[in-house]
């Protein structure tokens, strides 16, 4: 019983504290800019639930999104996915 009692404990806790991390609340067109080779990209702002602001950029028309200024590292097909993903970052 007090197995039971201290998992279920546990497992409170765990889900507490992923409800808590640092959600996107808004994000922001921030410039363009083109690579040595003329790739264009875009640079977005995500402004995050816990107040910081993470850079985003956007390549391929936007149809890749990268966490990061001027980054290709850590990408995804999707805004919000990156934007959650930064946010995620501290």
């Amino acid at each position: 019983m007090r197995k039971l009692v201290l998992a279920t404990a546990i497992g409170a806790v765990m889900l507490s504290g992923s409800a808590l991390a640092a959600k996107p609340t808004s994000i922001s067109y921030s410039s363009k800019g083109t690579t040595t080779e003329g790739v264009e990209f875009a640079n977005y702002t995500v402004k995050c639930s816990n107040g910081k602001r993470q850079p985003l950029t956007a390549w391929n028309k936007r149809k890749k999104w990268c966490v990061g200024q001027e980054s290709q590292e850590l990408c995804h097909k999707k805004q919000m996915k990156a934007a959650k993903a930064a946010c995620k970052l501290d």
